[in-house]
Formats: structure tokens, sequence, C-alpha cells
């Protein structure tokens, strides 16, 4: 059963691209601490996922952060070279903090798996945006359909 508003984060290994490259992390505790917004998608490099996804959270990070957000961060069934280097493209900087959840382990907690084997993509993450608080998630947006609208940074903004 997929993760719910009310339940706690997933505490799971992953990877988390730094400025000088990246770095092992737990999710529970990136995650868990203080008021944080969390967004997956497909993959880097997609295109909804790079022409709106990503950088509307790029572009409201301080109107987020002006809200009382503490993290913002954007997870990806992607390694961590794929996720650096799309971090990079996007002119991501400090403003997101990209987890590449490369063996899908995080995903498959929050049993928010997408499956994309019929695009060539195999098993990846649903498009959603949460808020968390001190590792309980208090909103929980999944996309029902292709595209970008309820897991959108406007709508997490509306959302706090």
């Amino acid at each position: 059963m997929p993760i719910a508003t009310g339940d706690k984060i997933p505490d799971e290994k992953v990877m988390v691209v730094t400025k000088e490259g990246f770095e092992p992390a737990q999710t529970g505790e990136l995650l868990g601490k203080g008021k944080v917004v969390l967004f997956g998608l497909p993959g880097a490099f997609t295109p909804t996922c790079s022409d709106h996804h990503l950088p509307g959270f790029v572009l409201r990070a301080d109107e987020l952060t002006a809200k009382g957000v503490d993290t913002i961060a954007c997870v990806a069934v992607n390694d961590a070279f794929v996720m650096k280097a799309w971090g990079q493209t996007q002119d991501v900087g400090d403003k997101v903090t990209l987890i590449a959840d490369g063996n899908g382990d995080f995903t498959r907690a929050m049993d928010l798996v997408f499956d994309g084997s019929g695009f060539g993509l195999g098993s990846r993450s649903q498009r959603y945006a949460a808020i968390i608080e001190d590792g309980i998630i208090t909103t929980l947006n999944v996309e029902s359909k292709p595209g970008l609208d309820v897991s959108s940074a406007e709508t997490i903004l509306a959302a706090l």
C-alpha cells in the first residue's frame, strides 16, 4: 500500500548530489528534520521532468523557503552521476537537493513505483510531491495521469 499522509518517511540509503560530487545518505535523516518539500519524478533528462517539474521548484525555491520550508528535495530512480549532470544542466545550485535512488529502494519503500518498461525506462518513480514535517508526511500529491498538476511547485506553495 502506498505511503500516505500521517506516515513516517522511509529510511533508505540513497546518494545525494553535493558540490564535490555525491555522498551516501539515509532518507530518514535527510528528510526527517524540519519542514521538507520532496518531489519525485520518473527521470532526469526526461521532457516533463526537465522542462517543468524540476525548473518549477528551482524558480520557486525562495518562495518555498519564505513559507518555512527548510529543505527542497528531488528524488529520481537514476544513478548519482546522472543526477549530478542533470543538476548542472538545470542550474540547480543549492536550491534543490538532488537525491539519486539508483536501486529504487526508497521509491519501493514509498510504494510509488511507476512501471516505465513500455517506454524502455524500467521501474521508476511516480510523479508526486510531499510536504514532510519532522519526518511525517503531512501532504502527499500523486499525479493520477501523465503530466504535471498536483505535484507542481505552484500547487505545493498553495498547500503551505
